[in-house]
């Protein structure tokens, strides 16, 4: 099952996907400037492609992605001043 909806962040609309797989759920906000994503993001990946992009652990939906603190990020991500144990909506209100 695939959900997506918009998530309201200081008046401007970003996507939150959830895609409910086997044995967990991708979770995945997307605003203009980057994105948080739970553990299935390979960072090493989004550094290649220069992607601004977070990780967040534990969470199955996109409510849970917004409570999160950020694990991990690209240096992309690092370079606007994104920190480990930031809160995920405080970040992605940092890239609209």
């Amino acid at each position: 099952m695939f959900t997506q909806r918009n998530i309201k962040l200081k008046n401007k609309d970003i996507s939150g996907i959830e895609v409910n797989l086997h044995n967990a759920n991708f979770v995945l906000a997307v605003a203009p400037k980057g994105y948080i994503c739970c553990g299935y993001l390979n960072l090493e990946t989004a550094q290649k492609l220069d992607d601004i992009a977070c990780v967040v652990t534990g969470v199955k939906t996109i409510e849970d992605l917004l409570k999160a603190d950020i694990v991990n990020m690209t240096h992309q991500a690092q370079a606007l001043g994104i920190k480990r144990g930031m809160n995920a909506q405080e970040v992605l209100e940092r890239y609209l």
